[in-house]
C-alpha cells in the first residue's frame, strides 16, 4: 500500500470521525453511541499508526482510543459530560487533518537568458 494512499485513507477517516463526533452532540438514538465508540476507536488507532513517530499525536489519540474504547467502555452516564469531550475530540481530529495535509509543490522557476531577437543584424 503506497504512503499517499494511506494518507488519504487517514484523512478521510479523521474527517468522518470528526463529523460523527459533532453529530453526537445532537439528540440521537442510543445505538448511535455504540457505533460512535467503535468508529472513533478505529479512527484513533489509524491516526496513531500514521503518526507513530510523533509522540504528542500518539499520546493524544491514545487517550481518545482509551476514552472511546468499545471493548471496556467508560461510562460518564450524563450527556452533559460527553458533549465537551465530543466537541474537543472532533476538533482534535480536524486539527490532525489540517496539519497533516499534503504540501503543495511549488514549481521551480527557470532562469533562461532573454535573447534579443535579431541582435546580430542590428545597425549601429
Amino acid at each position: 500500500m503506497s504512503t499517499n494512499f494511506f494518507d488519504n485513507i487517514v484523512r478521510i477517516t479523521s474527517a468522518c470521525c470528526a463529523l460523527l463526533l459533532f453529530l453526537a452532540v445532537l439528540r440521537v438514538p442510543r445505538e448511535y453511541y455504540w457505533l460512535l465508540r467503535t468508529v472513533i476507536f478505529i479512527g484513533a488507532l489509524v491516526v496513531i499508526v500514521k503518526n507513530r513517530k510523533h509522540l504528542y499525536w500518539v499520546l493524544l489519540f491514545g487517550l481518545v482510543a482509551i476514552l472511546f474504547n468499545p471493548i471496556f467502555p467508560i461510562y460518564l452516564y450524563k450527556k452533559m459530560y460527553w458533549v465537551p469531550l465530543d466537541i474537543l475530540t472532533g476538533i482534535l481530529f480536524l486539527i490532525e487533518v489540517i496539519i497533516n495535509r499534503p504540501k503543495k509543490v511549488k514549481p521551480v522557476p527557470t532562469t533562461k537568458k532573454k535573447v534579443k531577437k535579431y541582435e546580430r543584424d542590428r545597425i549601429i
